[in-house]
């Protein structure tokens, strides 16, 4: 699904774009704000980008900041999240970052 929105044929809302990562709103948002992160390229997880190399990983977090910044909260305090593996709650097989805030977050979350 996110390669689809990376590639326009699924419409979202999008934040923040580079050559190589796209910042979109999460559609079932857990904070006042929810974007998600993604590398253009697939990646399964995290884990998966991290051994990509190439500064993937480091461009996919600078953008998270970026993100932050341009929603007013990287001042306040952000989140920023990857879930991998089924038991970590990622429902996506594609690398993707969280950014949350807007809010205290407590932990656990709820």
């Amino acid at each position: 699904m996110f390669c689809a929105i990376a590639a326009g044929q699924i419409p979202a809302t999008r934040v923040l774009e580079s050559d190589r990562t796209l910042a979109f709103r999460d559609l079932n948002p857990q904070a006042p704000t929810h974007v998600l992160v993604i590398p253009k390229e697939h990646h399964a997880d995290v884990a998966a980008l991290a051994k990509a190399g190439a500064g993937l990983l480091d461009e996919l977090l600078a953008q998270a900041h970026e993100v932050a910044r341009a929603e007013g909260v990287s001042e306040t305090g952000y989140r920023v999240v990857f879930n991998t593996g089924a038991d970590a709650g990622q429902t996506v097989p594609h690398a993707h970052a969280h950014v949350l805030g807007g809010r205290a977050l407590t932990w656990p979350p709820g």
